[in-house]
């Protein structure tokens, strides 16, 4: 016989937890479709984002920079050392040669000395610590000796200085190549960044960067600031010449720039060498710690760490390689954070 009785309804609890759950469920899908437009960063924040990257990749440059300089330097040290160990070389083989040339002289007339044989025939550096060795050779034969002995020392000191520079060398190289990865990485970042905006966006930063450039190339007040050296104008006179250049990392013109290669180059050019890193350029003169004592041609460091430094041109302005996108170009000094002049 069929059951007629009614199917358990749900309890009230049991309803309401569902309905609870489904209400919870809805909003959280609301909320996510409200979330989801917001991820994408607007164009200013990813401009924010770019030019720390730039910052970083800039700051990155100038311990490349470093690095490279001290490769250069290691290698004109081996290079001077090989010199000096062939030519020394070539001395050493003099001395023995002049040693042979008296060995066979004595051997024809049968009076070479048993020291002298045992010297031809072993190293001669056992010689000389025996007195009754020396007491059988002549004068002439004992300051040979003591000559090859010298010049022996001297080879096997510039061997072993030549040997630890190479290690250095090599060591160098290694963190040259981690140096410029890191600086490729903080750039290819800027550039994917980039890349997710529009291209109406990417066009709109774009001009705004090349608006930037041309009206700070080429309508600057400088005011009538003077120089405090002749070198100092000849300097910052070069640096104008190359105004709209590029900024890329690692360079040193005359195509390209970037900041300390520009400021090298330019004191270069009015024959004056300073060192190649902007930290390294903060030591090579005297330290200008107020903006108001600044004169054209100075050096101005920026940032904490230094990372950063151009030229003063006057009235508040900068001629400098900013950063990656941008050009030479002239900027106010009170854009990024000034930290101490310094005159050459």
């Amino acid at each position: 016989m069929a059951s007629h009785r009614r199917p358990k309804q749900p309890s009230r609890a049991r309803v309401t937890v569902l309905t609870t759950a489904a209400a919870a469920a809805v909003a959280l899908s609301a909320q996510a479709a409200n979330a989801a437009p917001s991820e994408k960063p607007s164009k200013d924040e990813v401009k924010a984002k770019v030019d720390k990257l730039y910052e970083e990749a800039e700051q990155a440059t100038e311990k490349y920079n470093g690095a490279k300089e001290k490769q250069q330097k290691l290698q004109k040290e081996i290079s001077t050392i090989q010199d000096n160990v062939a030519r020394g070389q070539e001395e050493l083989n003099g001395l023995r040669d002049s040693i042979g040339l008296a060995a066979a002289a004595q051997y024809r007339t049968g009076s070479i000395d048993s020291s002298l044989q045992l010297f031809l025939s072993s190293n001669p550096n056992d010689y000389l610590d025996k007195a009754s060795t020396a007491d059988q050779l002549s004068a002439q034969q004992v300051e040979a000796l003591k000559k090859i002995q010298e010049k022996q020392r001297e080879l096997a000191q510039e061997r072993a200085e030549a040997s630890d520079k190479l290690k250095d060398l090599a060591s160098t190289r290694t963190e040259l190549g981690k140096k410029k990865k890191d600086i490729q990485g903080k750039l290819a970042e800027a550039q994917k960044l980039l890349n997710s905006l529009t291209a109406s966006e990417r066009a709109a930063l774009a001009a705004a960067d090349a608006r930037a450039s041309r009206s700070a190339s080429q309508r600057v007040d400088l005011g009538n600031s003077t120089a405090a050296s002749a070198r100092a104008q000849a300097a910052f006179d070069a640096a104008k010449t190359q105004l709209g250049k590029p900024y890329v990392y690692g360079a040193t013109g005359t195509a390209s720039y970037d900041c300390s290669g520009l400021t090298s180059w330019a004191y270069g050019q009015a024959g004056v060498s300073i060192p190649r890193t902007s930290q390294a350029q903060a030591n090579a003169g005297t330290r200008i710690y107020s903006e108001s004592q600044l004169q054209v041609g100075d050096l101005v460091l920026f940032y904490g760490d230094l990372h950063h430094v151009g030229l003063y041109a006057g009235n508040g302005m900068v001629l400098h390689a900013p950063r990656t996108g941008t050009v030479v170009r002239y900027e106010s000094i009170g854009d990024m954070p000034f930290q101490f002049g310094v005159r050459i």
